[in-house]
């Protein structure tokens, strides 16, 4: 049976002050008042900041023993990428996770690639080489666009034991589809909401801005369950950041999830 740990993108948030954090939280305890709520966390700030291992030391104590971390690659390793650095890049990100690898808290690295970065050779290459970079490290791999999604790129993944992130989110032409192949032994499961309207042309927290009905996780169910028979571990985030909507969602899902008797699950 699989184990499932439900979370969110990102704690870090000033609009979840009144409805997550109490009004007056300070910026340094929200950590921990998350981590009352969750047993893991997927790292966004990772994204826009190269991270540094202290830092990374510092918030496995703020977290508490029971809080595990998923985090985003930094961008010049998925939107900026530079030929000529990229190695260095991965090398210095490789060793500021350490203290989070060793503790045995590390739940995976996530490679969110942009709609920008199609299925070429060049860029099938560079997976293929920046993912080598990170041998011992769980990987997660999430694509924006739908050319990705071919046989041959889920036997890739395979091969290097990467997961390839299932995704909810817009219905629209040329994004992912619905797909739920485990090819890892570890399942990953980003909810970017369903605001079409806003999906382009818009910022994320517009993007983002969307509040599942309890029928749309209900939803989820099924696709959790073809997926927990592949799986030891499911992870789970929610990115609809928006005002806290994306902890209102998870914790229904985790009310949702044990009414189903589905898998171990832990919040």
């Amino acid at each position: 049976m699989a184990k499932i740990v439900v979370g969110t993108c990102g704690f870090y948030y000033t609009d979840w002050l009144g409805p997550v954090y109490p009004l007056g939280t300070k910026k340094e305890d929200y950590l921990s008042l998350y981590a009352k709520r969750f047993n893991t966390v997927e790292l966004d700030y990772t994204y826009y900041s190269m991270p540094k291992a202290a830092n990374l030391a510092k918030m496995l104590v703020d977290g508490g023993p029971g809080l595990g971390f998923s985090a985003k690659a930094h961008q010049s390793l998925t939107h900026k990428i530079d030929p000529n650095n990229w190695k260095a890049e991965a090398e210095t990100y490789r060793e500021a996770i350490e203290p989070v690898l060793q503790a045995g808290r590390l739940e995976a690295v996530l490679f969110q690639f942009p709609y920008s970065f199609h299925y070429t050779t060049e860029n099938r290459r560079y997976l293929r080489d920046v993912l080598s970079c990170f041998q011992g490290v769980p990987l997660a791999v999430e694509f924006r666009v739908a050319d990705w999604y071919t046989a041959r790129m889920i036997e890739g993944m395979r091969k290097q034991g990467a997961a390839l992130v299932a995704l909810d989110m817009p219905d629209l032409a040329k994004l992912p589809p619905a797909l739920d192949v485990v090819t890892a032994p570890f399942a990953y499961i980003r909810l970017h909401g369903r605001n079409a309207g806003a999906w382009w042309g818009s910022d994320e927290v517009a993007r983002y801005d969307y509040l599942y009905n309890e029928r749309e996780l209900e939803a989820w169910l099924d696709r959790i369950r073809r997926i927990e028979v592949q799986a030891d571990r499911i992870l789970v985030y929610f990115n609809n950041h928006a005002r806290g909507q994306a902890v209102q969602n998870a914790q229904t899902l985790l009310e949702i999830l044990k009414r189903a008797g589905l898998g171990e699950i832990s919040g």
